[in-house]
């Protein structure tokens, strides 16, 4: 039996009201979810006790304790860096505040295109997207030609929900991470950043293996059991061998 062209019409309009309806409530499930995640995350409570902006702190505070790539007289960059709590670390750890005299007075300079409340110690770029010309002469001019020993990212990608998209996406934003520290590094120098695990991983490690002499993979107990993200640390820069072309290696 043939339908007409309203009842058509009208079984199309429920259709998209019930897809609507469907999608509120996952997101609805999904919000239930992070809020019960963050009362029973121990990380959370530590943050606001020990005055981190975010549970984030503790899995730098972690990766650093086995790896010593933060320490007092540093020039450190932090990538993506709202809300913030990894600068915090970055200038707790290079004294970049100057808050022990005896020490080495490091510099941290973090960017995000998000606006980031003032934090002593760190210099803040905010508002500025750094896979641009104008932040890379930003960064120049504010460590007045001075190269960096570390560049750090936590970024990633607001999810879509599309798995391989979302991956496609974080990776996008390594080799984004990658190239802009490949200019502003010195030789020796380190990069740390988030991935999220997949078949793409160990293509991104090959392309590190080539102008980093040693590649580590980190999974710190801060960062949740259930959560796909894990760290790269590439240690010793070789510098700049070849031309970059479009965000990968040339």
């Amino acid at each position: 039996m043939l339908c007409s062209h309203r009842e058509v019409t009208h079984i199309k309009l429920n259709y998209t009201r019930m897809c609507f309806l469907v999608n509120c409530l996952k997101r609805f499930k999904s919000s239930q979810e992070w809020l019960s995640r963050q009362k029973a995350d121990p990380y959370v409570e530590k943050a606001k006790i020990y005055n981190y902006r975010c549970r984030s702190a503790f899995k730098l505070l972690e990766m650093n304790e086995r790896t010593n790539i933060l320490r007092p007289g540093l020039a450190v960059i932090d990538l993506g860096a709202c809300p913030g709590s990894w600068t915090q670390v970055a200038v707790q750890k290079t004294n970049a505040d100057g808050a022990d005299p005896s020490k080495p007075k490091g510099t941290v300079l973090s960017i995000d295109k998000l606006q980031i409340f003032p934090i002593q110690g760190a210099t803040i770029l905010n508002n500025m997207d750094f896979s641009t010309i104008e932040a890379h002469d930003k960064v120049v001019e504010v460590l007045n030609g001075q190269q960096v020993d570390l560049v750090l990212s936590d970024m990633a990608p607001s999810a879509t929900g599309v798995r391989e998209l979302d991956k496609d996406r974080i990776i996008g934003l390594c080799y984004m991470a990658i190239r802009f520290a490949a200019l502003v590094t010195k030789r020796e120098g380190n990069l740390l950043f988030k991935v999220w695990d997949g078949k793409e991983v160990p293509i991104l490690e090959m392309d590190l293996a080539r102008f980093y002499k040693n590649i580590k993979i980190l999974k710190p107990m801060a960062s949740r059991t259930e959560s796909s993200e894990k760290f790269i640390l590439a240690k010793g820069f070789k510098g700049i061998q070849r031309p970059l072309q479009n965000g990968r290696w040339g």
